[in-house]
């Protein structure tokens, strides 16, 4: 996994994939819960990208929600807009990975 920053070109293209996938969690008054965490976690793992979705009762931002969960978990947020932000993460394991970023080398 490469803690490395993204590209503005694969940026783009992450930002393109995240248009057709579903919003898989939310973030309430609750805010960022270890159990949430988990669950991104987890989900990262399997997906890679994920979108997920800020309510209005929630007690911090978008940005800083993204902020948190980044340097917790160690993705990137690939996308913000309005309330719900995208996460980018490539999986740990080989077998699970299923997003080849432009200007990445093919590994085996």
């Amino acid at each position: 996994m490469s803690a490395e920053k993204l590209t503005s070109s694969q940026r783009a293209y992450l930002r393109s994939l995240a248009n057709t996938i579903d919003t898989i969690l939310q973030i309430g008054k609750d805010g960022i819960s270890d159990n949430l965490i988990t669950q991104i976690d987890t989900a990262l793992e399997a997906r890679e990208l994920i979108k997920i979705k800020i309510l209005n009762n929630s007690q911090c931002t978008p940005k800083e929600t993204a902020q948190r969960i980044c340097d917790i978990i160690g993705c990137q947020s690939v996308q913000i807009i309005g309330g719900k932000i995208v996460f980018y993460r490539q999986a740990k394991e080989k077998e699970n990975r299923k997003i080849q970023l432009p200007g990445e080398s093919k590994k085996a």
